[in-house]
């Protein structure tokens, strides 16, 4: 019982958080946040991309920058919060993993530079996972974003 009350407690905070980040933080002053991060994202991508065995993964994370920035556009295209907004979960769970991504790169790029050893190996298989099963899902998550699809708000309360 006490975890199906947190269960409850996680979802409407992870839907407030998603809100935040799409109705918010990436609005705010222009975009400056948003900007800021894509540019250090984008020095990380700089980096690996001189690396053979990374570039494919800086090519990656460069294609799920700009699928975040123009769903990030698409979202806010009508200026209605209601379109936006509908959204705002899966938004967050790509904007998530693409900067897990990043993180991951740039513990790539640390990690190759460190002598063999077991830790170096993982750290590496560990970036290569996520690159292979994890950021691809984003592509879904961004689609109902950039469409601003309705399905799950037009649902009426009573539906449930």
């Amino acid at each position: 019982w006490r975890d199906n009350r947190l269960n409850m407690i996680h979802e409407g905070t992870h839907g407030i958080q998603a809100m935040d980040l799409l109705g918010r933080k990436v609005l705010m002053e222009g975009g400056k946040g948003l900007t800021l991060l894509a540019g250090r994202i984008n020095d990380t991508i700089q980096r690996a991309i001189h690396v053979p065995e990374f570039a494919a993964h800086a090519n990656a994370l460069g294609q799920a920058l700009a699928q975040v920035g123009a769903a990030t556009k698409a979202a806010w295209a009508t200026g209605e919060p209601t379109d936006a907004l509908a959204n705002a979960v899966p938004y967050l769970q790509a904007f998530g993993h693409t900067v897990l991504a990043w993180v991951w790169l740039d513990v790539a790029l640390a990690a190759h530079a460190a002598p063999e050893s077991n830790a170096r190996t993982g750290r590496l298989a560990a970036m290569r996972f996520f690159f292979h099963y994890e950021l691809p899902k984003i592509g879904a998550w961004l689609q109902v974003v950039s469409s601003r699809d309705q399905t799950c708000a037009a649902l009426s309360e009573e539906a449930f």
